[in-house]
Parts: C-alpha cells; structure tokens; sequence
C-alpha cells in the first residue's frame, strides 16, 4: 500500500465542492447539519478529498479538510498531464481521464475540475460517465489518479528499460 503523505509538510489549498443541508427526523422534529465535501491538493502531485458534517457550516469545512489531509495520495505527472488514459469507478460514478497534448487545459466539469487543478495537472481531458453525485465523481476521480502508473513501473513490470517501452 502506499505511504501517508505528510500534509503538515505541504502547501496546502482547499476547495469546497458542495455544501448540502442533511436532517434527521427526531421525535421533537427535524435536526439540521451541513455536510462539506472539500478537496485538498498543493498543486503539485498531491491531492485528497474528505467529507465533514456539523450544526455550523464553518466547522463542517474545516472537518471536512481535516478528512481531505488524511486521505491524500500522490499523482504521477509527466510534464503537465498524466502518463495514460485511465477509468475510476467509486459507487455509481465513473471518470474518464485522457491525457491531452501542451495547451489544451484543464477540460473537465465542476467536480472533477477541483480534484484535477489542485493535483496540479494543466493539460487533461475528463467526462464524468455515470452518476453527477459530486462524491461519487470526486472519490471516482480519486480512484483513477491513484491507478496511474509511471512509465518507469510499467518497464519494470514487463522486464523491459524505459527507452524500448516507450519506442
């Protein structure tokens, strides 16, 4: 399994991803919570999302980055996209994720958009398959960026050096 990366050593930027008010249906009526999906990455090759859940959205968020620090995994970029297209699937969502060519930008709608620009990726393709629940497409996200492998591993996989693998 992979090694915990050390958040406290990175510079950190968040984003709110959704903010949605849950209730719970209690004998005296309904108690109200906000629920935070936040993404966290420093923009070059880390990146984790978390969820929070409080009476206060403020303390929603700020737990919600505290779960995003702990779940954060490492990408593999290849000057400014990633090294081969890949699919993510978490519960119904599903990602795919192209690598595109110097200058095209970040491609890719709401959800996806925060996990890829805060991984510090400039140049992708993305389209959101399946399920438009922003968790399921964030942690789908996640799912495909964590299955990235560098050309490097892939040579070694095979028995073969980097030059002839990528020839």
């Amino acid at each position: 399994m992979t090694e915990r990366i050390d958040a406290s050593t990175l510079d950190i930027q968040e984003k709110v991803v959704t903010i949605t008010r849950v209730s719970k249906v209690v004998k005296g009526g309904r108690n109200f919570r906000f629920s935070a999906l936040v993404v966290v990455g420093d923009g070059n090759g880390h990146v984790g999302c978390g969820t929070g859940k409080a009476a206060e959205i403020p303390d929603a968020i700020r737990k919600g980055i505290d779960d995003a620090k702990k779940n954060m995994i490492s990408v593999p970029i290849i000057k400014t996209t990633i090294p081969h297209e890949i699919i993510g699937n978490y519960g119904a969502g599903r990602v795919l994720l192209k690598p595109a060519s110097e200058g095209t930008g970040v491609i890719a709608g709401g959800p996806v958009r925060a996990v890829v620009e805060l991984s510090g990726i400039q140049n992708i393709r993305t389209k959101s398959l399946r399920s438009n629940n922003p968790k399921n497409v964030v942690c789908a996200t996640i799912e495909a960026m964590k299955m990235l492998k560098r050309p490097e591993e892939v040579a070694k996989l095979r028995g073969k050096n980097v030059e002839e693998f990528l020839s």
